[in-house]
């Protein structure tokens, strides 16, 4: 069976938000890779760049979360354009709840968590770093 890893674009600051996420989510990186990692004379990376995050990845119960910052030579990604939202299953009301409070600090919520009309517990938001995200409980499950 497939699985879905979102994988997102930051704009310098991948590992800043890897790290409030981590914090929320719990965990370790299985991964981080810098743009000076890979340098060579077949991939010159400017001082400015050698320090940002070519790839990190955080497991996330039996997925994975992964991102990157964007080469400023590639141009700026639109923080406010809907890259796509990241959805969180939960097990509890309470787990919803933790992950919802946590990650929408300095965020903007859409949707408050509450009672959803299709029978979940449900809420939307943006987080501090532009990334849109939705929690569900489904006690049906």
């Amino acid at each position: 069976m497939a699985t879905i890893n979102p994988y997102v674009n930051f704009n310098g600051n991948a590992e800043e938000a890897f790290n409030f996420y981590k914090s929320v989510f719990g965990g370790e990186f299985t991964m981080i890779v810098r743009f000076k990692d890979l340098e060579s004379s077949e991939f010159p990376v400017p001082e400015n760049e050698a320090d940002k995050i070519m790839r990190i990845v955080l497991p996330i119960g039996g997925s994975t979360l992964i991102a990157n910052d964007v080469p400023e030579s590639l141009g700026p990604v639109s923080e406010n354009e809907n890259r796509s939202k990241i959805s969180v299953n939960v097990e509890s009301r309470e787990e919803a709840d933790k992950i919802f409070n946590g990650l929408t600090v300095g965020g903007t919520i859409e949707m408050p968590l509450g009672d959803s009309p299709w029978g979940t517990y449900f809420g939307m938001f943006r987080d501090k770093y532009g990334i849109e995200w939705t929690v569900e409980f489904n006690p049906g499950v």
